[in-house]
């Protein structure tokens, strides 16, 4: 039997977009599970959890420079994709396809070599501390073992969803991360292992689903498969991707070094306490911003295949309905945040003085949550449609522009301390949201409307 795929052609375009949108929004939060229960389980580990915890919030950084990349090949290369078998080429679809392995493990070589040589440095840099370090330092050296199999399974499930086989993108992440709940405990409990039980659980989970991955993508049941005859980088095809990727890179990499300066800020105006609040506002942040992203990546194919297509109208259909519906999933999880946060809180730690410092820091953290799903949304079209410069720009914008220069400049201001580094994301979330959504009425719109 072949797995369901959806045809992007044809029918209605807002059920397209959701046979591809839930599946891949199950896939990210499933997919935030691997860090997420991670956290949850050694935030419990007797007498040192919060410590811990800490430390292990430090190699973030680290982590989501290793995710950049993948968004960079990945998420630069899955559009192409589409856009190619939209336009009945399969051959060349399948080149970008070939490329984008090629280059994710070499670069995942590379980063894995990188992290061994100069981890301690670089923990250190990312505000570990003295206590701290012995816990981050145990969890990355494990999870660096298992780069290539992160650059394999979250750089090649693109191109399932891309091809509409979106239940099937969603078992890569479900399968590992069953795994990864059913071997945290194992690990860091039973067997004793801390810190390192999570990072053996996350890396054999990583593995799995690698090997998922692969095996779809070279079996029968892929429209578009994993040749090795395609695998050969042409200096073409790599900028291609790249110059495309560049956004999604741009949004993770800036997402470390926002957490970079985030916890070397908090270090030094709030201490160890502080820099823990600050792994568990982004531990929540990535829980709620999870189905929005999924509901931007399964819209994403839709829009590029039309595109190719030159179905224009069912473009245009796609973007609106992608922001109406994710501009009101955000009002509502704003809500649930302001009213409950202390629940969010002890998902991840009991400790009455962090849960005394993270009630306030999360209701400023969240405030005006809604205007990311503008940022989403605009970045999300421009990435579908191949517009490579005002991706890549509004992706530096809010972080790398807004958002580094706020957190270094509003602790100074009128005392704020460790509450200007809480203010400076919902303030870039409204300004570069709001910036990002509007050039792309400005510029998208009208140029789909020429064309239809």
């Amino acid at each position: 039997m072949r797995a369901h795929q959806t045809d992007f052609s044809g029918g209605s375009v807002k059920r397209n977009v959701m046979e591809v949108a839930i599946p891949m929004i199950i896939a990210q939060v499933l997919n935030l599970l691997y860090n997420i229960v991670d956290r949850i389980y050694i935030g419990r580990i007797p007498e040192v959890g919060t410590t811990a915890l800490t430390g292990v919030g430090i190699c973030f950084p680290i982590i989501s420079l290793i995710s950049a990349f993948t968004f960079l090949f990945g998420n630069g290369g899955s559009p192409l994709c589409a856009m190619e078998r939209g336009r009945g080429n399969r051959d060349e679809a399948e080149k970008l396809m070939g490329n984008t392995f090629s280059l994710l493990l070499v670069t995942g070589g590379v980063l894995m070599l990188i992290g061994f040589l100069f981890y301690r440095p670089i923990l250190y840099l990312f505000g570990a501390s003295d206590v701290t370090f012995p816990y981050a330092s145990a969890y990355i050296r494990i999870y660096l073992c298992g780069t290539l199999f992160v650059m394999t399974s979250l750089g090649m499930n693109p191109f399932i969803n891309s091809q509409g086989f979106g239940s099937t993108g969603m078992l890569t992440v479900l399968i590992g991360a069953i795994l990864n709940i059913v071997l945290d405990p194992l690990f860091i409990f039973v067997f004793g292992l801390g810190v390192r039980g999570a990072a053996i659980a996350t890396i054999l989970s990583q593995f799995v689903s690698a090997v998922w991955v692969l095996r779809f993508l070279t079996g029968r049941r892929a429209v578009l498969t994993l040749k090795k005859s395609a695998m050969k980088v042409t200096a073409a095809r790599a900028k291609s991707i790249a110059s495309l990727g560049m956004s999604g890179f741009f949004m993770a990499f800036t997402n470390s070094l926002v957490q970079v300066v985030c916890n070397a800020t908090l270090q030094r105006y709030g201490g160890d306490l502080y820099v823990g609040v600050m792994t568990v506002l982004n531990s929540v942040r990535e829980i709620f911003t999870m189905p929005i992203m999924g509901l931007g990546n399964g819209a994403s194919p839709v829009m590029s295949f039309n595109y190719g297509e030159k179905a224009y109208g069912r473009v245009k259909e796609a973007i609106r309905f992608m922001t109406v519906t994710g501009v009101a999933y955000t009002i509502i999880a704003w809500g649930v945040i302001f009213l409950f946060p202390e629940v969010f809180i002890r998902i991840f730690n009991s400790d009455p003085e962090l849960i005394r410092a993270g009630i306030p820091a999360l209701h400023t953290y969240f405030f005006g949550f809604c205007f990311m799903a503008l940022q989403f949304s605009g970045q999300n079209v421009f990435v579908a449609l191949g517009k490579a410069k005002r991706a890549t720009f509004f992706s530096l914008l809010r972080k790398a522009f807004i958002v580094v220069p706020l957190t270094l400049l509003l602790p100074l201001i009128g005392g704020l301390g460790v509450n200007g580094v809480f203010w400076a994301e919902p303030i870039s979330n409204l300004i570069g949201g709001c910036a990002c959504f509007t050039t792309m009425l400005v510029t998208i719109l009208p140029e789909l409307k020429e064309n239809e």
